[in-house]
């Protein structure tokens, strides 16, 4: 393949491009600034295209000459000062990309959307692509995401072959920083500096080991069928099951708070106040904790049986981000 990568920087994106190039496929990646390219600079056949997704000129060279497109930038923080921003990058960026790629003749564009933007499931059993969400959205990001698929599947209809993948809950190797904070969980629980329970510990996640989601994107630009979404899952764990499983890999069982929901909106309504104030972001919004105390269990097997996906076992891919995070110091 000769694609573009968009969020190459990213948690997910980093990963596909190496990925890509271990593989020796020709990837182009967009970044806003030499700086942000200077990791991904050493990877075989990987070069950049300087701008961003409001740079019709930049997205219009970035394009030229590939077959493919993977569009991973997202704006997915909790919060931003600038109010139009989630809609700017995840709507309008995702719009002009489109525009670009179809005009430059690009064969397929994967679109990397969220599997929050198919639940939540109405309770413990995994819900699939093809659940009708029924539940207002909880967030600009799920609300924009969901916005920006329909974009996607216009332009499959316009000509652009068109497939969409949502991932859940995504960790391992990575960058420790917010846009990987599972990975950031499983290190601070290793380290002795977790100690909360969301809620009472029944809510079911997706928890997807990152190069699965790699995978996940590569089955869906070369087998994905046009127009359709794959729903790329993990193990279905409870709260008390991620942490279990946490505890027997470490070989540490810490004491986990079980902090009640009122609580935990109520200092993310003091976090968002503080930020309208002082502009720092907040660590999570009231939104956000409303998100996480719902069932988000996912079924994968149209994934399976469409592309050839797989799911690794949870224990067997946090005992390798565990590995990882000794390797790199981070579990000091």
């Amino acid at each position: 393949m000769n694609c573009l990568v968009t969020g190459a920087n990213g948690f997910i994106g980093q990963r596909l491009a190496e990925r890509l190039s271990s593989e020796g496929h020709r990837v182009r990646c967009l970044v806003r600034s030499p700086d942000k390219f200077s990791f991904l600079s050493i990877l075989p056949g990987v070069t950049s295209q300087i701008g961003n997704l409001d740079d019709a000129d930049a997205l219009a060279e970035g394009v030229r000459g590939c077959d493919t497109v993977f569009h991973l930038a997202a704006f997915a923080k909790p919060w931003s000062k600038d109010r139009s921003l989630p809609y700017r990058v995840n709507v309008t960026g995702t719009e002009n990309l489109l525009k670009a790629s179809l005009k430059a003749g690009v064969r397929r564009f994967v679109f990397t959307s969220s599997a929050a933007v198919i639940g939540p499931a109405p309770g413990v059993e995994p819900i699939d692509e093809a659940f009708p969400r029924t539940v207002p959205w909880f967030n600009e990001y799920e609300e924009t995401k969901a916005e920006a698929e329909e974009l996607v599947r216009s332009f499959n209809r316009n000509g652009l072959e068109t497939i969409i993948v949502n991932p859940p809950r995504v960790y391992g190797p990575g960058p420790v920083n917010e846009s990987n904070a599972l990975t950031r969980m499983i290190q601070l629980y290793a380290t002795g500096k977790w100690h909360i329970m969301p809620g009472d510990g029944t809510c079911v996640g997706s928890y997807v080991f990152v190069d699965d989601v790699v995978s996940g994107h590569i089955l869906a630009a070369l087998h994905g069928r046009p127009g359709h979404r794959y729903a790329l899952g993990g193990e279905n764990l409870t709260f008390r099951q991620f942490f279990d499983a946490l505890a027997e890999l470490t070989g540490r069982r810490h004491w986990l708070f079980p902090l009640p929901v009122s609580i935990m909106v109520a200092v993310a309504k003091t976090m968002e106040w503080q930020a309208a104030i002082t502009g720092i972001p907040p660590l999570i919004t009231a939104p956000w904790v409303r998100k996480y105390l719902n069932h988000w269990g996912l079924n994968s097997r149209k994934a399976m049986t469409d592309l050839g996906y797989n799911i690794t076992p949870f224990r067997e891919g946090v005992k390798i981000t565990l590995e990882w995070l000794r390797k790199e110091g981070e579990l000091k």
